[in-house]
């Protein structure tokens, strides 16, 4: 028999709106998760954030990228339009909002220029590498450093799975503890 938590019990967890079927990605579809929607949701409840559609670029849209400058790192789109600040702005809302409703961990959206958490394609002078990490996952991160993170495409991975579940956990009970 299947054990399901009611409403009431399940977790919040931040989570990429894509991951959930929603079609908010830049070519208008989506990157739902099974595994995510079908399993998952039966112990976790979903606080879907899209950095991207939040800052206003709207669905379909031209593709960003993460570009290393001389002096700064900035997400561009076509024709070089920055969307940084947007991104920084849609940041400095949505984490305190997070905040409030005491989420207990998050899922994003590998490889994304906005919520990708490692191995991010990173644009500098002419060569492409995999050394970015996605503007709104990196905020996520320096905000709120002990707060379990992870990307969707890493939980296909038992080991990687079960090690973020229990971190969700054990960071459930320190929270609550603390709180």
């Amino acid at each position: 028999m299947k054990q399901t938590w009611s409403d009431d019990r399940k977790l919040p967890i931040g989570v990429s709106r894509c991951l959930l079927g929603d079609e908010v990605r830049y070519d208008g579809g989506h990157k739902r998760s099974r595994y995510m929607t079908d399993v998952l949701s039966d112990y976790f409840s979903w606080r879907p954030v899209c950095p991207e559609v939040e800052a206003g670029m709207g669905t379909p849209r031209p593709a960003i990228r993460l570009v290393q400058t001389d002096t700064s790192l900035r997400v561009l789109g076509k024709d070089d339009v920055d969307f940084t600040d947007a991104l920084s702005r849609v940041a400095d809302t949505r984490i305190p909002g997070l905040q409030e409703e005491k989420i207990r961990g998050f899922i994003f959206k590998k490889d994304s220029p906005s919520c990708g958490m490692e191995r991010v394609r990173l644009y500098h002078k002419g060569s492409v590498s995999r050394t970015g990490v996605g503007a709104f996952a990196a905020r996520v991160a320096a905000e709120w450093p002990n707060l379990p993170v992870e990307e969707e495409g890493r939980l296909n991975d038992k080991r990687l799975r079960e090690n973020f579940i229990e971190r969700v956990f054990t960071y459930d009970r320190w929270r609550t503890f603390v709180e």
